[in-house]
């Protein structure tokens, strides 16, 4: 039986039909009882084991009981619930299904347009003549944009936090601030160069990181972790919905976001070293020495 059948024949055993406060209440109050039945149900299950001969049937029937009201739900507001469970499967799949295979942002463009599929940048931690320490990043011998302090009352190695850009290109294809350090804007088309590669989408990168940062100072900068909040990631595709990174999966910002920690740990741990970012296996690593 498919979803809209069940929905139009559950919607025939209705007895509090309409879709006032009241009969809208009833269904939604019943998907929390009956939640609690079947930990009920489950709960026997542990305290008796296999004698409790009935708890498949009983689990069964608790777990009817939640379709019927979940279906009843859908029908009080309007929904379909078959396509409640299409979007659903597509939320799942674009958070934990496969790694999709993309053309790169810049693929069409000539080669000195595009991210070198596999490069290195270094950073390095100096103190100034006020003692202050500060971090240089470079490509090639060369300045990867300004010496950075971490700007805070407290030090956090926010100084540190081209790593994280380092990753979106890495892992996304994907980040307006490394492309222009590397010199690879698409200046061969206006309109890309200027929305796509331009300041506001590069204001846009570095407001996310900084959002991304503060998220993971919250949480010992993910150490041990490997995964980040829903919400942090519905925030971030909102942010970048009108640029070409919005096509890119909730999973390739995750591994991003991980990845990108993972390596930041380690260079704010040894105040320095090189990172290795790989665009074919869309990877960065701190290099070993």
């Amino acid at each position: 039986m498919d979803f809209r059948t069940y929905q139009q024949r559950a919607r025939k055993t209705d007895r509090n039909p309409g879709a006032d406060e009241q009969a809208r209440m009833i269904p939604l109050a019943g998907l929390a009882s009956e939640t609690g039945e079947l930990l009920g149900e489950y709960k026997k299950y542990l305290r008796d084991g296999e004698s409790h001969k009935l708890f498949k049937e009983r689990l069964a029937e608790e777990v009817g009981d939640l379709l019927w009201y979940l279906a009843n739900v859908a029908t009080k507001f309007d929904l379909d619930l078959a396509q409640c469970a299409e979007q659903n499967l597509a939320k799942c799949e674009d958070r934990w299904g496969s790694l999709p295979a993309r053309e790169p942002f810049d693929a069409r463009f000539p080669d000195d347009q595009r991210f070198p599929r596999h490069f290195s940048v270094n950073f390095l931690t100096y103190h100034d003549e006020r003692g202050t320490p500060k971090v240089r990043v470079t490509y090639n011998g060369r300045r990867f944009g300004d010496d950075l302090d971490d700007n805070a009352h407290s030090k956090d190695g926010y100084g540190y936090h081209d790593v994280i850009h380092l990753a979106f290109a890495g892992v996304l294809g994907w980040s307006p601030l490394v492309r222009k350090m590397l010199n690879a804007k698409r200046r061969s088309e206006p309109r890309v160069d200027q929305i796509e590669d331009g300041g506001r989408a590069i204001a846009t990168e570095e407001g996310l990181v900084a959002m991304i940062f503060a998220y993971a100072r919250d949480y010992n900068f993910l150490e041990g972790k490997s995964s980040v909040s829903s919400e942090l990631l519905r925030v971030i595709r909102t942010t970048v919905s009108h640029l070409e990174v919005s096509v890119c999966a909730a999973l390739e910002w995750e591994m991003a976001i991980v990845q990108g920690f993972e390596v930041w740990r380690a260079i704010n741990k040894g105040q320095g070293g090189s990172v290795d970012v790989d665009l074919d296996s869309r990877t960065i690593a701190l290099r070993e020495t």
